[in-house]
């Protein structure tokens, strides 16, 4: 399946040496009825991208708040399942994960199989993602999910090798993760040593809650960075951290 404009942007993005700013919501944090205050939030800020999944979403209220946040925002809408039940037609992309980092076949190809189908029917456009769960300092929902240890913070050659397979092996993109409620975020070492030496668009999330530390992984070559938990804790936060994206590209 063809990627479409949205991937366009982000190779866009990794050619300039630029960086664009993504909110990602859990649909199981958040209620349809809020999605109209948080879109304005988003578009007042200029946000990127809206990331919408989580590692478990038990409340099946995905549709819903797509569609109410789509209903005022022109923001794309990008899925990031935490399983196959996450598939929606209503966003407008999805970054089909394989957890290269871990050594769980069922999150390499198995959950890809029962998913096909239905992402094969969606016409979404579909983003091939190399997911690399980082050491984050405490256990987190992804890792006790996926079964995976994540790779230690202070390797930065075993992530460079992690995501060179991950290219080579045609992802698209390559996300890396310390996970949501990281004590430590991907350290700016790393991020840099990954993203100087990929062809390929590299996403950072995980343990972000400071503009400051938006800004320095902007610097250090990450061309989407991602937010959710701080953001769940103060929505307001969106402006600062969609700021702080803006004047480190600015400056590039």
């Amino acid at each position: 399946m063809a990627t479409g404009k949205i991937y366009a942007d982000l190779v866009k993005l990794k050619r300039n040496g630029k960086s664009g700013f993504a909110v990602l919501v859990d649909p199981d944090k958040i209620a349809p009825s809020d999605m109209p205050h948080l879109a304005k939030l988003c578009n007042d800020a200029g946000v990127d991208y809206l990331l919408m999944g989580g590692s478990l979403v038990v409340a099946h209220q995905i549709d819903t708040c797509i569609q109410r946040f789509k209903a005022d925002s022109d923001i794309p809408v990008v899925l990031f399942p935490g399983s196959p039940a996450q598939v929606t037609p209503y966003a407008d992309a999805l970054l089909y994960l394989s957890l290269i980092s871990g050594r769980n076949a069922d999150l390499l190809i198995g959950q890809h199989v029962v998913s096909a189908p239905m992402v094969k029917a969606s016409n979404l456009e579909v983003i091939s993602t190399g997911y690399m769960l980082i050491d984050g300092g405490v256990p987190t929902t992804v890792s006790y999910m996926s079964h995976a240890a994540p790779i230690p913070t202070n390797k930065p050659d075993i992530a460079l090798c992690t995501a060179w397979a991950g290219e080579l092996q045609g992802k698209h993109i390559i996300y890396m993760d310390a996970g949501s409620g990281a004590r430590m975020p991907v350290s700016e070492e790393m991020i840099h040593k990954v993203s100087s030496h990929i062809d390929i668009p590299l996403f950072v999330g995980g343990g972000i809650h400071t503009p400051e530390k938006v800004y320095a992984n902007c610097k250090a070559g990450a061309n989407i960075v991602v937010v959710g938990n701080a953001i769940e804790q103060d929505p307001f936060l969106i402006r600062d951290l969609a700021q702080a994206t803006k004047e480190a590209t600015a400056r590039v």
